[in-house]
């Protein structure tokens, strides 16, 4: 498989405090989405980078881990995945410094121990967890 690029645009008017932007994707799942400084440090509905990291690492993570259980013959019935990204002050400006993961896996046949083994594969060997300059963490229960 050759490799994939996927873009999106960005536009922001005014300063960091009092601006805002709005983030585009050619799929159109994001079109002219807003977002702001209230938006990303106070909470103020709409989203923001990490929340969107968020996604990007729950989905990935998800999807690496689906592939690890079938590469091994097993069928998994739901992997509900959340990703929690943590920005934080520093080196005097702000840093994303931890992707918490956590999951809830229904996976038939499987034993404890074979599924610790490909979970971890999947938390470090996805895409997203690679790119990530942050401590990434996994909490798990199986079902």
């Amino acid at each position: 498989m050759a490799g994939i690029t996927r873009t999106a645009e960005a536009v922001w008017e005014g300063t960091g405090k009092e601006g805002s932007g709005t983030l585009t994707t050619p799929s159109a799942i994001l079109s002219g989405t807003r977002y702001s400084f209230a938006q990303r440090f106070e909470n103020a509905p709409g989203t923001n980078p990490e929340e969107l990291i968020a996604a990007a690492h729950a989905g990935c993570f998800a999807m690496a881990l689906s592939f690890g259980l079938s590469k091994e013959g097993f069928k998994p019935k739901q992997l509900a995945a959340k990703a929690a990204v943590t920005v934080e002050p520093k080196d005097g400006g702000f840093a994303i410094t931890s992707s918490a993961l956590t999951l809830h896996a229904e996976v038939p046949g499987i034993d404890r121990e074979k599924f610790a083994t490909i979970v971890e594969a999947a938390k470090s060997g996805c895409p997203v967890s690679k790119v990530l300059n942050a401590k990434v963490t996994l909490e798990w229960t199986l079902a």
